[in-house]
């Protein structure tokens, strides 16, 4: 069997250049070799091999790696679509929260989410000189990709607890000083700070994950692909974003949760249901890092 490699070029099926057989040996059919194809064939006129008719051996290898990764990659989905819905909702009770610092100045309630790019920026340094020698060290290798990867998981579903537990405080505050009778604007007399816990472990968990995927995805897509590896997980948080609110109007249409007034809604059923849809969406993605077959093998395999 013989396989068109480009420029008029072939290979044989034992040769170097070859399909590999990962994934779907099917497809390899797209670069295989007949008569009517033959770039070599003399009969031919000495024409190349037409485009829409015969794959190039890379061109079926990157289809493969896209394949491979599809899975991981969806798993990732969930994770930026309950970030979206958090920073959304705390918008939301950071308006209904007093929001004094000191006498004079009050922070703006949509300023509020920077504390989890704060938190960001803060902890990665931490991560790589502190956290992931002491790892290696303890393991004998540092943790793959796919286990930072993991572990954000992990964090963001704490996050989310957080931030239902928090939620579930600022309602107590609320009914203890008989505000959800009072209008919209009614302030609770509950520092908007708390609203830093939620948020510095959904950072944490950004710190994690995000460059758990962009490390992944640029050590298994092939060199041709390597501006498509560092677009793949900005591609999921825009994605996560954009089906957020997808799942708001959803949740205002079917339940009672999201009424005008905050201090009437049920935010913390609304993290709950978050909470559970990640915890869920972590064991997907440990189905898919199990059975995820390795393209380069000096990454180690995760879990």
């Amino acid at each position: 069997v013989r396989y068109y490699v480009g420029d008029n070029a072939v290979a044989d099926s034992a040769g170097e250049g070859a399909p590999s057989k990962r994934l779907s040996s099917f497809l390899n059919r797209a670069a295989m070799i007949t008569t009517t194809d033959d770039p070599m064939d003399d009969a031919s006129g000495g024409r190349r091999a037409s485009g829409w008719r015969l794959c190039r051996v890379q061109q079926v290898e990157d289809l493969k790696s896209l394949l491979g990764v599809f899975p991981l990659w969806s798993s990732g989905i969930m994770l930026s679509v309950s970030i979206g819905v958090v920073i959304g909702m705390i918008i939301l009770q950071a308006l209904a929260m007093d929001r004094s610092l000191g006498p004079r100045f009050k922070i703006p309630a949509g300023s509020i989410t920077v504390c989890s790019l704060v938190a960001f920026i803060a902890v990665t340094p931490v991560l790589d000189r502190a956290v992931f020698p002491l790892w290696r060290r303890i393991t004998g290798m540092p943790p793959s990709p796919l286990q930072r990867v993991g572990l954000g998981h992990v964090v963001n579903i704490a996050g989310m607890v957080v931030a239902a537990l928090v939620e579930r405080r600022r309602l107590s505050v609320v009914r203890a000083h008989d505000g959800a009778d009072a209008a919209a604007g009614w302030v609770t007399p509950m520092s908007v700070l708390w609203l830093l816990l939620p948020l510095g472990v959904v950072g944490i968990g950004e710190a994690l994950h995000f460059p758990g995927n962009m490390a992944f995805y640029y050590l298994e897509f092939p060199k041709t692909l390597r501006s498509l590896a560092t677009a793949m997980a900005p591609l999921l948080i825009a994605m996560g974003f954009y089906l957020s609110t997808v799942f708001v109007d959803v949740v205002r249409r079917v339940t009672a949760w999201l009424p005008g007034n905050v201090n009437h809604a049920r935010l913390d059923n609304v993290y709950w249901t978050v909470a559970v849809a990640v915890t869920l969406n972590f064991g997907y993605f440990l189905i898919c890092a199990s059975r995820y077959k390795y393209q380069n093998q000096s990454t180690t395999v995760v879990m």
